[in-house]
């Protein structure tokens, strides 16, 4: 489920209300295209000269103009009368090149080439099979079914995302099949090549589950679950369980969401063998007070005890708020935004870059900072 209401030019199985049916013919084209830019300035108050966010995925750069991200598409939908569709597309920028897994003792070399397969944004078929409501089969690189937040902000209240879905999947490589059980549930069964689709710690595939419940028009519940094997030691024992759980209400101009996440997995012996596990949650608040401003507040916890996730032991707090100016013009929608947030990393190897850093995770680290963003995110979406 993401903070949009249909923004996002890739589906998500959650993110579709599930009381619509096929597009009307008429009314609907089945082949879209579209580009993307994504463009700001983060003021960091610690100053780091490395211009380094520590622990985190995406928008990783501060106090430079930073390009995160562009990115085009074309896709075909698939419907009743022409059930096969298709998705392809290609990015880059900053938010991009943080997505490469480096190697490690645990999960092993990154795939020859991740570099490069990283800067596809999409790339599936899928076909819509005849079968009850409706079975949507897809195969390929797509987007993931985890976490209520998009990799691009334009889909998301606010600009920054936190740091649930920074160190969950933003995308899956291998074949889903999506059912409309009935007017209020649907479901999404996935064999995937694993959490990180560019990491490559074992030939063994990983395992999805989400439902996604309507409770009534104003809540929306979904649950996601992962299983599989994330190390280069890939018996049963070391894999890897995730479980991904979000609930919104929306009325009128007021959207509140709560999302949790925890996940655990037993080391492999040579890291030392000890079960670990992360949490977060987090609080979306998004207020559309007029067609073009709108409000965001999300506060939010993450806490890995273990450095499993971010590299760090630490317990992560922030707070963000979020002004945006929305101006259609034509297909195209340019936002803009401001945003402040403030970040707090407590725990054994916690901390954000200040200054020089002259020993990496050690000195040059303080707990908390401030940033100040503005940004400027412009799309295109062919009708």
């Amino acid at each position: 489920m993401k903070a949009s209401d249909h923004d996002e030019p890739w589906a998500n199985p959650a993110t579709a209300r599930t009381t619509e049916g096929p597009p009307s013919e008429s009314t609907h084209s089945r082949w879209h295209y579209g580009a993307y830019l994504d463009l700001s300035y983060p003021i960091d108050f610690n100053y780091p000269e490395n211009h380094r966010w520590r622990s985190k995925a995406t928008t990783q750069r501060v106090n430079e103009l930073t390009p995160n991200m562009i990115m085009g598409y074309v896709r075909k939908d698939a419907d009743e009368s022409s059930p096969w569709g298709m998705e392809f597309g290609v990015q880059g920028g900053y938010d991009v090149t943080g997505q490469v897994p480096n190697a490690s003792l645990r999960n092993g070399q990154p795939y020859s080439g991740a570099d490069t397969f990283s800067h596809f944004s999409r790339a599936n078929v899928s076909y819509l099979a005849p079968v009850g409501n409706g079975l949507k089969l897809t195969a390929g690189l797509f987007n993931s079914y985890i976490g209520y937040e998009s990799f691009y902000a334009k889909d998301n209240y606010n600009y920054t995302r936190s740091y649930l879905p920074d160190y969950s999947p933003y995308f899956m490589f291998g074949v889903s099949a999506e059912y409309q059980m009935s007017q209020s549930v649907k479901s999404a069964f996935y064999i995937i090549n694993r959490f990180n689709y560019l990491s490559n710690p074992n030939d063994l595939p990983s395992y999805g589950i989400q439902l996604a419940w309507t409770v009534s028009p104003s809540v929306t519940a979904v649950q996601n679950f992962y299983y599989g094997p994330d190390q280069s030691n890939s018996d049963l024992r070391y894999w890897r369980f995730f479980s991904d759980s979000s609930i919104q209400w929306k009325r009128d101009r007021l959207t509140v969401a709560l999302v949790y996440d925890i996940g655990t997995e037993r080391v492999i012996p040579e890291a030392g063998g000890a079960r670990v596990f992360w949490t977060g949650t987090a609080i979306y608040t998004h207020w559309q007070f007029t067609r073009a401003w709108a409000l965001a507040v999300r506060p939010e916890l993450y806490y890995d005890p273990s450095g499993t996730m971010t590299g760090a032991r630490q317990f992560l707090k922030a707070i963000t708020t979020t002004l945006e100016y929305k101006l259609p013009i034509a297909a195209s929608m340019t936002r803009l935004r401001m945003e402040y947030r403030y970040d707090d990393s407590t725990g054994p190897q916690s901390g954000f870059f200040r200054g020089a850093e002259t020993n990496p995770g050690g000195t040059g680290l303080v707990q908390a900072q401030h940033l100040l963003i503005a940004a400027i995110l412009w799309n295109y979406d062919s009708p």
